[in-house]
Parts: C-alpha cells; structure tokens; sequence
C-alpha cells in the first residue's frame, strides 16, 4: 500500500469534513485512527486541537462527536512538538 503524505491542516479539515457530512457521528480514538490511517499519537493530538477549538466534545466514554452548532475552522498548531505533516495508508476519500 503507497503511503501519501498530507499536510497536518488537510488532515484537521478532513476530520472536519467527515463529522460535517456524517451528522451524529461518534468515533472512539480506536476508530478514528483506523479510519484516516494515522498513528496513534497523531490522531490523538489531532482530536484533542479539535476539542481545543471546541469543534467536537469527548463524552464520558471517550468517544468524539462534533460540538452542535460547531462549524469548520481553521485550527492553529497546538501540536507539541508535532511534524507539519503526516502519512497516512489510505488515500483520502472523493467528496460526492
């Protein structure tokens, strides 16, 4: 499988996209890595910047659900330490 590198704001607004297409979508850590391929210590600072921007909630449980009424929005690096751009296993999926 050909790994593609994305740039860290491509990621955070695919996440975005994906809450803002799929209303009342809820993902645990597990399932949002699987689902954009990403390492574990990426997907969880990326979903935690999400959260900072209070553009999704964690639920008691730990799983992540947009914020209702949060819109896309730029994010800005409160990424530690993290590189500017990631690799993920999955090319990413056409908008329709």
């Amino acid at each position: 499988m050909r790994r593609r590198t994305l740039r860290i704001d491509e990621v955070l607004q695919r996440i975005q996209g994906e809450f803002v297409e799929m209303p009342g979508l809820r993902l645990t850590p597990d399932q949002a890595q699987r689902l954009w391929g990403l390492e574990r210590d990426v997907c969880d600072a990326l979903l935690g910047a999400l959260v900072d921007a209070k553009f999704l909630a964690q639920t008691r449980d730990g799983a992540f659900v947009r914020m209702e009424g949060a819109r896309p929005t730029t994010v800005t690096s409160t990424l530690h330490g993290q590189t500017r751009a990631v690799s993920e296993l999955h090319p990413p999926v056409p908008a329709s």
